[in-house]
């Protein structure tokens, strides 16, 4: 079938044909249009949101959102078949995270961003001096985040950090807060526990081995810290779990 000629010539006909390609090739609109539609309700937001920042089962997500659980489980249905969420069972408790995916941590910016320019006071509610940060250092701040938890390894130090993306170590501190909600120490503190307490039930290395791969150099000082956030120690986790 012959082309349809533009109505109208306004001086660029090549850049309009180039145009008109990309937008015969619906399949990638269409998946676009999907994921918005699957988060044009605000509650499925809010969970959504809450999941990447951390795991938890239906009945704390029902109590930290003020949902029923029947209505969290429909909607952890939805993003679980959606691909923006994950789960995992443990014992009889089933636990929810945002999945590691580049679309869920683009989608995770964009309602970050979204909010802090649409909602002011959700921004000031995050952490102080959030709103004296450029968008560049938000996305910098998020690389960095994506960064760390790819090496739970590793031990960096603020100032190293703060070399790295370019901005003094008070405006890390207050960007990180203001984008996690969390102080950089604490979420990072948090994210290892979990990577470790995985680790754990996989049953693949020794305490020892799961220490060094979170980034602890003393299994003195690991244990102390899974005992804080699991009460209990890590031996006793993994026996629980076998």
């Amino acid at each position: 079938m012959k082309d349809t000629l533009m109505l109208h010539n306004h001086g660029n006909l090549q850049r309009a044909a180039k145009l008109r390609k990309a937008l015969e090739r619906g399949g990638g609109f269409d998946s676009v249009a999907a994921i918005f539609q699957l988060l044009d309700d605000g509650s499925r937001v809010r969970i959504f949101w809450l999941l990447c920042h951390c795991e938890e089962c239906v009945l704390n997500i029902s109590a930290l959102t003020g949902m029923s659980s029947p209505a969290v489980s429909h909607h952890l249905r939805l993003l679980k078949d959606a691909g923006l969420i994950v789960s995992r069972r443990e014992g009889k408790e089933v636990c929810y995270r945002a999945a590691d995916t580049p679309v869920v941590k683009l989608l995770h910016g964009v309602i970050e961003r979204t909010m802090e320019i649409s909602c002011p006071e959700y921004a000031g509610e995050e952490g102080e001096g959030a709103a004296d940060f450029t968008p560049e250092q938000a996305a910098t701040v998020r690389r960095m985040h994506d960064e760390l938890l790819q090496h739970p390894e590793k031990r960096v130090t603020i100032e190293e950090l703060a070399r790295r993306c370019l901005m003094n170590p008070t405006t890390l501190k207050t960007v990180f807060k203001a984008v996690y909600g969390d102080s950089l120490a604490s979420h990072m503190k948090e994210h290892r526990m979990e990577k470790a307490a995985e680790l754990l039930r996989r049953g693949e290395l020794s305490v020892a081995e799961v220490a060094a791969a979170v980034g602890y150099d003393s299994p003195s000082r690991f244990s102390a810290a899974f005992r804080e956030r699991y009460h209990m120690l890590p031996s006793e986790y993994r026996k629980k779990r076998d």
